[in-house]
């Protein structure tokens, strides 16, 4: 079978439809959910070809087949992640730039994200582990977290020109 569009999401079902529907998933490492045309196989052991056209990346419980069966949705691999919180606008401007002029991809979370080991944080910054990141922040005393995460979207360099 070959999927060449998104179904939908499945946090838009109902808590009762998603506990009446049997859910097969599609495990992908974080990289993956950019790529058009990729092979995969469900937690079941079902092969599927997938091949989107215009389309954005895959997200975390995107939806791939809806059939008698029930569904097959993306679930995301956890990758390796600093959880990045720095005490003050001081320190986030020189995390930002200390790490900016390395071109590294980042996603942001405010202080409404629960980050287990980061408690009373104001806002986060994650990056997928470096190891010169992580020497970076450990010199300039910034408090971050190495940890295992499952990302919701694909890191993205930011569009910009030199």
């Amino acid at each position: 079978m070959i999927v060449d569009t998104v179904l939908g999401n499945v946090s838009e079902l109902t808590p009762d439809e998603r506990a009446a529907t049997h859910i097969e998933r599609v495990v992908l490492p974080l990289a993956a959910l950019t790529k058009r045309v990729q092979r995969v196989t469900t937690d079941h052991g079902r092969e599927l070809g997938i091949r989107l056209t215009g389309r954005a990346d895959l997200r975390e419980g995107d939806i791939l087949v809806r059939d008698e069966g029930g569904l097959v949705v993306v679930a995301v691999e956890a990758a390796d992640v600093l959880v990045i919180a720095p005490e003050s606008i001081h320190q986030m401007g020189v995390v930002a730039h200390g790490l900016g002029n390395r071109h590294l991809q980042a996603q942001f979370f405010g202080p409404d994200e629960p980050i287990e080991g980061l408690a009373g944080h104001g806002g986060v910054m994650v990056i997928q582990y470096d190891h010169t990141a992580e020497h970076f922040l450990r010199q300039h005393g910034v408090r971050f977290l190495r940890t295992e995460r499952a990302m919701e979207v694909p890191f993205r360099h930011a569009e910009h020109t030199h």
